[in-house]
């Protein structure tokens, strides 16, 4: 009896600890993401800082946009995206016409009021 209390124990502490390995390795690949939508919206930088040039379907800004579309989370990217206009609100007109200009649908408008978790 003692035996089967403590293979219990054993197993309870596994499950606990696998849960917590998953938890962690799931919020470190939410931050690699989002760091990469963040990486991906700066080849844009110029457009974005000064207006000017326009992005085009092909230059390295709309094919860095095309690869933000690629992540297919749209939800996570939602939310990334509006991390990326509240920190740089001056420019947020400029980054939510990126897809625009690109070609690309997100599935979602960049705009403050858009709710992520739909």
């Amino acid at each position: 009896m003692v035996k089967q209390k403590a293979s219990t124990s054993i197993i309870g502490v596994l499950i606990i600890s696998l849960a917590t390995i998953l938890a962690c390795a799931s919020a470190a690949a939410t931050a690699i993401e989002c760091s990469t939508v963040t990486t991906l919206v700066s080849t844009c930088s110029s457009f974005i800082s000064d207006g000017s040039p326009d992005p085009l379907p092909g230059t390295p800004c709309c094919d860095a946009m095309v690869s933000v579309n690629a992540i297919g989370d749209h939800r996570f990217v939602c939310r990334c995206m509006m991390g990326l206009i509240t920190t740089n609100s001056p420019n947020a007109t400029a980054i939510a016409t990126l897809p625009g200009f690109c070609g690309v649908s997100l599935g979602f408008t960049i705009d403050p009021n858009t709710d992520c978790s739909l």
